[in-house]
């Protein structure tokens, strides 16, 4: 059985102990209603929604204890799973939320589904305050003929994949073919769209996993095509996301001309960050390429190119109907100017044979309880300001707040108000007075439903979310050639580990050994469904070097 709460500063400390009470001034017992007992809070959701309401309540309340919920056994979220992993830097808010989570007065209970382990009126029970901030972890539906074609995948399950997610790690996407398609114009979409065509020796310096890095170096795409059912003044990537394909090596753009027509005067009353997208989106399709970029994209042997004012109609099956083989696209003419444009079809159709087709038209979060409202319109927990509506003592943050829009510091800014309305409720006595037992009453419950922590052995490092599985014939143990070790600023480089078959059905070890770089730590062993090493974790473990045993099974496979 898995581990559900794992001690930050040391692995021994398996149960949960609380320090003594701070000590605090009389005004500020004054100042909040819960005297008795420092407040309980649960946060739901160990992504940065969670992880900032966390930080915000710690910091302004110094009583306050918080426990975080996740439904996988790591935390981190979308930072862990959702970033490309040749952008290490946006994954340094990682060393953020590890110093939030070192505290005292915080925990983090992995391996828990709220809506299925533990219903969300019995954490409020446990607790005075619950957060919602579990994301948007769905993709949204093409709802078009064939989108279940082997071949056709979500952008969110792709991006999984090659970030090591649990859920999609049986996903086996085929790259034997010579083009992809891509519809969404967002920047996952340029980021599946630059991993699927970068050099595999450019990957191998990332955290990428060993199994997607295999797949990529025998990977045929020679064209990747991204397509938006609006225009080039709509596009919902960034500058930067756009220059890195431009200059990515190997590769060339392409980009028709006739797509930017009459566009250099509109794009003169737009704000400045559309204006210089644009501008450089112009410059790519009008302009011969300076010395520099036409010497790098003479030799190119892979393409992308951006296709507008196209909407996906229907996957198209090969002769057999046994897999994609291309997409028809309807044309489509805008309605409206700037960012209220609306695609019309123009009743015209276009096919574009293809091989693999990923859908990146954007996220969208679920409902987590019969008891939270939802409203699966807007695909959001209806709420004012985090407080979710008609349900007191129940916040939410983040993308199940205000839908999946927005970067990390959008997220930080939205969970800190959370927080906010949280404490000025806390001190104006809205919340349950008197103690609440927290995560003993939590922990009583799953232990109650077969559910409960099994100690050290099977620290969460190394496991996946079916635990260590090491006794199921073929589901070995990976051993790692070397150190594989992050600093406490990357996502680690465990993704370089190889399969030991002879390991099979044999018991692993996680093991985190000493020497070079071994503030960084290193990981030896682990079970074959483990999860790229976050050095931000490694890091964490203080003392001597250390080997955990892994639990040969357990008896809830997901």
């Amino acid at each position: 059985m898995a581990p559900r709460c794992w001690r930050w500063w040391h692995w021994s400390a398996w149960r949960r102990t609380r320090p003594p009470l701070p000590g605090s001034t009389p005004s500020f017992q004054q100042w909040f209603s819960t005297q008795e007992q420092p407040p309980q809070i649960c946060v739901v959701g160990s992504g940065p929604a969670g992880f900032y309401t966390a930080q915000h309540l710690l910091k302004h309340h110094p009583q306050a204890h918080v426990d975080i919920y996740e439904k996988q056994l790591v935390p981190f979220g979308l930072v862990r799973f959702g970033v490309a992993p040749d952008h290490p830097e946006v994954k340094n808010v990682i060393n953020t939320f590890t110093q939030t989570a070192r505290s005292a007065r915080c925990a983090f209970r992995g391996n828990v589904v709220v809506g299925r382990d533990v219903a969300v009126p019995e954490l409020r029970a446990a607790y005075h305050a619950v957060v919602l901030s579990y994301g948007a972890e769905d993709h949204r539906a093409l709802e078009i003929p064939g989108e279940e074609l082997p071949g056709v995948f979500s952008a969110r399950a792709f991006v999984g994949w090659y970030n090591g997610l649990p859920e999609n790690r049986e996903l086996a996407p085929d790259l034997s073919c010579d083009t992809a398609v891509i519809l969404g114009q967002g920047n996952v979409a340029l980021d599946v769209a630059r991993i699927l065509l970068t050099p595999p020796e450019h990957l191998e310096k990332t955290d990428i996993t060993e199994a997607a890095l295999g797949v990529l170096r025998q990977s045929r795409v020679k064209t990747v095509w991204i397509v938006g059912r609006r225009g080039p003044l709509q596009v919902a990537f960034t500058i930067k996301e756009l220059r890195e394909m431009i200059q990515l090596p190997g590769t060339r753009p392409i980009l028709d001309p006739a797509d930017f027509l009459g566009l250099r005067d509109r794009i003169k009353e737009v704000p400045r960050p559309r204006k210089r997208l644009t501008e450089l989106l112009l410059r790519t399709a009008t302009e011969k390429p300076g010395t520099e970029d036409a010497a790098r994209q003479a030799p190119a042997s892979r393409a992308w190119g951006l296709r507008f004012l196209r909407s996906p109609q229907q996957v198209l099956p090969s002769p057999d109907g046994r897999r994609a083989a291309g997409i028809r696209l309807a044309v489509t003419r805008l309605e409206g100017v700037g960012e209220a444009a609306r695609a019309v079809p123009t009743g015209d159709t276009e096919d574009l044979p293809c091989g693999l087709v990923l859908s990146s038209v954007g996220y969208k979060s679920r409902p987590i309880d019969p008891s939270v409202p939802f409203d699966p319109k807007l695909g959001v927990i209806p709420n004012m300001e985090g407080r979710v509506v008609d349900v007191p003592g129940l916040y939410c943050s983040g993308w199940v707040k205000r839908g999946p829009t927005g970067v990390i510091a959008t997220t930080m800014t939205d969970s800190f108000l959370t927080g906010q309305m949280l404490l000025q409720d806390l001190k104006a006595g809205l919340l349950p007075p008197g103690p609440r037992p927290g995560y003993a009453a939590i922990e009583a419950l799953l232990s109650s439903r077969g559910l409960g922590p099994m100690g050290p052995a099977c620290l969460f490092l190394g496991l996946g979310e079916a635990g260590c599985r090491g006794s199921i014939p073929g589901q070995g143990c990976w051993e790692a050639p070397g150190e594989a070790a992050g600093s406490s600023g990357d996502a680690g480089a465990a993704g370089a580990l190889s399969l030991d078959p002879s390991l099979a059905g044999t018991e692993g070890m996680l093991c985190r050994g000493e020497g070079p770089g071994s503030a960084r730590g290193t990981l030896r062993h682990s079970c074959v469904a483990c999860l790229p090493w976050h050095g931000a974790l490694a890091a964490s473990f203080p003392g001597p070097s250390a080997c955990f045993p892994l639990a040969k099974g357990h008896p809830r496979q997901r």
